[in-house]
């Protein structure tokens, strides 16, 4: 949740100006439609959290090193809003996305055999990610 309070309050203050004057690609959705998406993917991603730290203990390494690339992934979507919309830089952006992407693969693919139910939570957050990374693309693309 602080992650999106972070980026949603960084996000607003770009959005008036700035954003409102890029070329748009297509399938952008109403800027509405964004926070409403973000917080189920945010609880889901944070109940996936719990539940691989809930997995018995002759997991603990795995566990850990799940978790710790968890933390990565939450760092680098902090990470997106000030660089896509701090620094206007729609190029930024999609580096900064790019490594989500990783840090998100990676996630799942530590969560899975530890918990599939976890896995399963974190793919619509990566489906999103992988929507969020076309129109930041095209954004970067068209401006």
């Amino acid at each position: 949740m602080l992650v999106g309070l972070a980026s949603g309050s960084i996000t607003e203050l770009s959005v008036h100006d700035w954003y409102l004057t890029l070329n748009r690609p297509p399938g952008t959705p109403p800027q509405g439609v964004f926070p409403f998406v973000w917080l189920p993917l945010y609880v889901l991603s944070g109940v996936a959290a719990w539940r691989v730290a809930r997995a018995p203990f002759f997991l603990l390494s795995r566990r850990q090193q799940a978790l710790r690339a968890w933390g990565w992934q939450l760092i680098f979507n902090a990470l997106w809003s000030p660089a896509f919309f701090g620094l206007e830089s729609p190029l930024a952006g999609l580096l900064v996305i790019g490594f989500l992407i990783g840090a998100l693969i990676t996630v799942l693919w530590r969560f899975w055999p530890i918990d599939r139910t976890a896995g399963v939570f974190l793919l619509p957050y990566l489906l999103w990610v992988l929507y969020a990374a076309y129109l930041n693309a095209g954004f970067w693309w068209l401006n």
